[in-house]
């Protein structure tokens, strides 16, 4: 029996302490989205998927390592937005940690964790996404391609994968050269032209608007090689001419599904790109972003010759089980949180 005090009619109703008791909530829009959002069964095969991952490195001899989701300095990049948490940010990569376990000598070592980055979603985007990224002490970008075409292989059939450099990439799918067009002549041919953006941000939407829905249609495995140097990142530049960074991104599909480099381990470098990127956030309006000095220091210590790769397990699952989007192989995507 309910012996506490009661509300007066009329008055909000009170609990057993004589506090007020809140309204009950608001039904939100669409009760049905606390059901997770992939079936049971796509959830059975990502969870094969993962296991024959670490399977595949782990007889490799490579050691699987854990970095922290929440970081205090960063590396800053253009067109990445990190999610503020805690003081710090959740991390968009886990990249920087990674080289300082190579750089401290842990050898080769592979990840698979949870990234974020702000504003991204859509049929191959989520804010938060699941990441595999490794690194090999001694290794050329080539030996690591190798491996990344061994192991996708393991789930997707396909002939031998194509390579082209980004130059190639232009000339075949585009019929212009990306090193000589003008900017004028990219307005021309981009269907949403921006007066905004620059020669490689035109670049970057035909890439989107032309090139990669004709990547489609090929049947396969797509390496993309030898980008411009505006694009190195963290990779190491080949002088050229014309100069080169020595990267490459895998396309299966018409979906991009690694990014590799022949890693940058100079520290002068390094920092001075990190800085030029955050001039590039205060152009287009966007905050600077603290440098990670924990990452900097280890390559002033010295990070050996390597290659790394970071590769999307959710672009990898919903390739495998021939899927639309990656919102089919989430328990949780970014709507049902």
């Amino acid at each position: 029996m309910w012996n506490g005090p009661r509300a007066e009619e009329g008055s909000p109703p009170v609990n057993r302490t004589g506090h007020t008791r809140p309204p009950p909530l608001e039904p939100k829009p669409d009760a049905q989205k606390w059901h997770p959002a992939a079936q049971r069964q796509i959830l059975v095969e990502r969870a094969r998927i993962l296991s024959e991952i670490r399977r595949f490195f782990t007889e490799r001899e490579m050691l699987e390592v854990e970095t922290p989701l929440l970081a205090h300095g960063m590396v800053p990049e253009p067109h990445l937005e990190p999610i503020p948490c805690a003081g710090g940010f959740l991390h968009t990569s886990p990249e920087a940690a990674m080289k300082r376990l190579v750089a401290a000598g842990y050898g080769p070592v592979f990840q698979i964790c949870r990234v974020f980055r702000a504003d991204e979603s859509g049929p191959w985007h989520n804010p938060e996404f699941t990441m595999l990224e490794w690194y090999r002490p001694g290794w050329s970008l080539a030996d690591l391609m190798a491996e990344v075409e061994e192991l996708v292989g393991c789930f997707i059939y396909s002939p031998p994968a194509r390579s082209l450099t980004w130059r190639e990439l232009f000339i075949h799918y585009a019929h212009l050269d990306p090193f000589v067009v003008t900017r004028e002549e990219l307005m021309a041919r981009t269907a949403s032209p921006t007066t905004t953006l620059d020669k490689d941000g035109l670049l970057d939407l035909l890439l989107v608007e032309l090139i990669e829905p004709a990547l489609v249609r090929e049947n396969g495995l797509v390496f993309v090689t030898h980008f411009p140097a505006s694009r190195a990142a963290m990779a190491q530049i080949h002088p050229g001419p014309p100069p080169v960074a020595l990267r490459c991104e895998l396309y299966v599909d018409g979906v991009e599904l690694a990014n590799g480099y022949q890693e940058l381990t100079d520290s002068r470098e390094q920092r001075d790109r990190l800085e030029q990127a955050n001039q590039q956030r205060l152009a287009a309006g966007l905050a600077p972003l603290p440098m990670d000095e924990f990452f900097l220091t280890a390559l002033e210590h010295g990070l050996p010759a390597c290659a790394g790769v970071a590769l999307g397990i959710d672009r990898l699952v919903t390739l495998t089980l021939g899927l639309e989007n990656i919102q089919q192989v989430l328990a949780f995507p970014g709507d049902r949180i």
